[in-house]
């Protein structure tokens, strides 16, 4: 399953990066750079074998030599990237991003390059590989480095106040909604075995689609039904015109924002909406950030014994 993932990572980040690469390609030096992979011991099992690539995956490649950057394919490291988390990584697991990020800290043009890939694999919203966990390794190297002075620091200072919320298996942050009849209540008041929030605006083509999906799964329906689930759909925006003119399943807790209290405090990360956050019994983050029902599916299935 992981193999096929990355395949699909790779096909879709190269195609979204088709055109700059063959741009690259007339303007770059004729002797390019061609990233050396390792092989791991035969005798290893394959559980250790992805422990041991997750190690030693970058030990070909010479990060005191800056030299490479101008002669890499950008869209050919972006690949060797992907394919290293999507196969070997994972999205939460941020120990080798952190050693891979001291290693880049090198300099700050190497620095720069892998931050430069990191952002637009973790914290791109359209990424595929999009995930917190492993960028926040990445912006604190970039703080931790001597290269960078205040103004530029304050864009990772910021990112990073954002990536450290509601991190996946710590306490999602409470919030207050209000109903359409003008009710208030606020997420930990919610009383069930697994909440799923879902940040929502009824103005979004993809917010119909998530809303389908979730509408279409037996899963959560069987969930609902038997109160072990309960659904949060909050609008996080002040005009509530149009979230009152769409009203959302009746077995749902629909509620605005009031006051906008999210964005303004940053509890929550708004910068793509749909989102998803499924929560344990204790409001423990099990998904963060998704735009994926099957995800959130797969999730539920795996607690669920």
């Amino acid at each position: 399953m992981r193999k096929v993932f990355a395949i699909f990572v790779v096909l879709l980040l190269v195609s979204c990066g088709a055109k700059q690469g063959q741009k690259s390609k007339q303007s770059q030096p004729q002797k390019r750079y061609r990233f050396s992979y390792v092989f791991p011991p035969a005798h290893l099992t394959e559980q250790e074998v992805g422990a041991w690539m997750a190690d030693h995956y970058w030990d070909r490649f010479d990060f005191a030599d800056t030299l490479i950057i101008d002669r890499a394919d950008s869209v050919e490291m972006i690949r060797v990237y992907a394919e290293y988390i999507a196969t070997y990584v994972g999205p939460y697991n941020g120990e080798p991003i952190k050693k891979l990020m001291q290693k880049a800290s090198v300099s700050r043009k190497m620095l720069d390059y892998f931050a430069s890939m990191s952002e637009r694999l973790f914290h791109d919203p359209n990424s595929p590989l999009r995930s917190d966990e492993l960028y926040i390794p990445v912006l604190e190297a970039q703080l931790a480095a001597p290269y960078y002075d205040e103004y530029e620091k304050m864009v990772p200072e910021y990112d990073l106040s954002l990536a450290s919320q509601n991190r996946i298996f710590h306490k999602a942050n409470d919030f207050r909604y209000t109903t359409s009849s003008g009710r208030t209540a606020n997420l930990y008041s919610v009383n069930a075995d697994f909440t799923l929030i879902y940040i929502n605006n009824p103005g979004c083509p993809m917010c119909r689609e998530i809303q389908s999906q979730i509408e279409a799964s037996p899963l959560i329906a069987e969930l609902l039904a038997a109160k072990k689930l309960k659904i949060v759909a909050l609008y996080p925006d002040e005009d509530i015109t149009l979230w009152k003119a769409h009203p959302l399943p009746t077995a749902w807790i629909s509620g605005y924002d009031k006051g906008c209290q999210i964005e303004k405090n940053r509890t929550y990360d708004l910068r793509a909406i749909p989102a998803l956050y499924l929560l344990d019994k204790d409001k423990n983050v099990l998904v963060k950030d998704s735009t994926s029902v099957p995800q959130i599916e797969q999730v539920l299935s795996q607690c669920l014994g």
